[in-house]
């Protein structure tokens, strides 16, 4: 498994569980039978196939706005990466993941942007 072979999970613009389990559908491999809820969830990415990495990218509004709903979705990543016989890694990107072709804001998380602490990242 390479991280460049990494499955993005794009949160931008989700605010609720409905909206989640929808980007969920859209963005993993999940099967049809997949009846968007975290039961359904849990065991689809407990039973993968191959070993697959996955980068949730754009979460913070959601973690704003259902700060309990995001913390089941953690919940169900951990114990699938943790019972997955093939292997999964999940992600939480901070920053530096999104579109790269607009200038960072000011206060930006871009890592480009933004000194590193010492010993960081060398």
């Amino acid at each position: 498994m390479e991280l460049d072979d990494a499955v993005v999970l794009d949160l931008r613009g989700v605010t609720d569980r409905a909206a989640f389990m929808d980007r969920c559908a859209r963005a993993l491999p999940l099967p049809g039978w997949f009846g968007r809820n975290w039961d359904a969830l849990a065991d689809s990415l407990a039973d993968l196939d191959e070993p697959m990495a996955i980068v949730v990218t754009g979460w913070h509004a959601y973690a704003r706005a259902a700060p309990d709903d995001w913390a089941t979705a953690q919940e169900v990543f951990a114990a699938a990466a943790c019972t997955s016989r093939p292997g999964l890694a999940v992600l939480l990107a901070l920053g530096g993941w999104e579109d790269r072709t607009s200038a960072p804001s000011q206060g930006s998380d871009d890592p480009t942007a933004a000194p590193r602490a010492p010993g960081v990242g060398q």
